[in-house]
């Protein structure tokens, strides 16, 4: 309701400059720049907010994302059909324990040939030694038959390996997934067929802006709280800290890592998290609603209203909480700030506006909704004489 009539206002005011642009001095009376007051255009309608210290906690809080310490989509590297599984969905393995089993049937029998020539190759490279020994044969003949037993070696040591991929194993302990394939399945090279996720210690990304690079270390402890269990307080440490700042919003990511043994925290939960910095108590700041923030280049800014004109504030920001933003330098508690209509193109530096009474309060010269309503009562009747 309130964005509908933020924007019916909005076109009645460049309705209004359309026709205060067509109107010229030869116009109607009392249009266009040379008229009286009150032929130009409307103030135009924005939502704002009154600044006022509030209490920001010690530390840094901000959002983030878990993810899994270790993650991989387990697919075979040879084509095959799948002939057992030895796992259960949604189960946990340890590392080198078998997933899925091929069907190695001709694998098996290469081996079983490339075998019966490597014994071949064997005794002929000793008969063809003990030969040259007598000087029975020449050098070159035995230097044959021992680059034949190189060959076959080679040849078994291949068809080995190419068996031992027929069985596909967990490259780390962890939780498997919901598995894409049945037995009996024929399946390609590079085919996806179960995820398998390391969730102790699960790991936490988030960033924090760059003017706090001092404070940052590995090592620091976290804290993070999730919609999914209120309440309850996870805490962890920081692992690793990006060495590049992202420049788009200027900020550092971090990662963390969170104990988790009872799998209760699962990759892509969104949550709450408290870094600590080292400070021991809390302070009161001036903080602005996310979406007021406005960006030129490398410049933040703000419009404000003073005096019932937009006025444009650069400001400095700081720690960032969930939805709001810390002003450093710009502002002053008192300030009246625009959350909604700072975005229209027609604002600018000294435009007429007007603001709207918060969400949810009523309008100007309505009853308010916790007077009692006053029921009118009849007029006693008159006593005749």
């Amino acid at each position: 309701m309130r964005r509908s009539l933020l924007i019916v206002l909005s076109l009645v005011a460049v309705m209004a400059t359309a026709c205060g642009k067509k109107d010229g001095p030869g116009g109607a009376p009392g249009a266009g720049a040379g008229g009286p007051p009150g032929g130009g255009m409307p103030p135009l309608p924005v939502e704002t907010v009154t600044l006022k210290a509030e209490t920001l906690a010690a530390g840094v809080t901000t959002v983030a994302s878990l993810r899994a310490d270790e993650s991989v989509v387990v697919r075979p590297e040879i084509a095959g059909r799948i002939s057992r599984i030895h796992f259960s969905e949604g189960g946990h393995v340890v590392a080198g324990q078998p997933l899925f089993t091929l069907d190695g049937s001709l694998a098996q029998a290469s081996l079983n040939e490339a075998a019966a020539n490597l014994t071949n190759s064997r005794r002929a490279a000793t008969r063809a030694g003990q030969l040259a020994g007598d000087k029975l044969i020449a050098q070159a003949d035995y230097d044959k038959a021992r680059a034949a037993l190189g060959v076959d070696e080679a040849r078994v040591a291949s068809a080995r390996t190419m068996l031992s991929k027929m069985t596909l194993r967990a490259p780390f302990s962890g939780v498997v997934g919901l598995r894409e394939v049945s037995i009996g399945e024929f399946v390609n090279a590079g085919q996806d067929l179960v995820t398998l996720v390391r969730l102790d210690p699960i790991e936490v990304d988030f960033s924090v802006p760059e003017n706090a690079l001092e404070q940052l270390r590995n090592g620091q402890k976290v804290s993070i709280t999730v919609d999914a269990f209120p309440g309850d307080v996870y805490g962890g440490q920081v692992v690793a800290i990006d060495p590049v700042i992202d420049p788009d919003s200027r900020s550092a990511r971090l990662r963390a890592q969170i104990a988790n043994p009872d799998a209760r925290l699962r990759p892509g939960q969104f949550a709450q998290l408290q870094l600590d910095t080292g400070g021991n108590t809390s302070s009161t700041a001036l903080l602005v609603p996310e979406q007021a923030l406005m960006q030129d280049g490398n410049t933040r800014f703000v419009y404000t209203v003073v005096a019932g004109k937009a006025h444009r504030a650069e400001i400095k920001t700081g720690t960032r909480v969930p939805g709001k933003v810390q002003v450093t330098e710009g502002l002053k508690a008192g300030d009246v700030v625009i959350t909604a209509g700072q975005t229209k193109p027609i604002m600018h530096e000294g435009l007429d506006v007007t603001s709207l009474p918060p969400e949810g309060a009523p309008p100007p010269g309505a009853p308010s909704p916790e007077a009692p309503a006053q029921a009118k009562q009849p007029a006693a009747p008159q006593q005749g004489g």
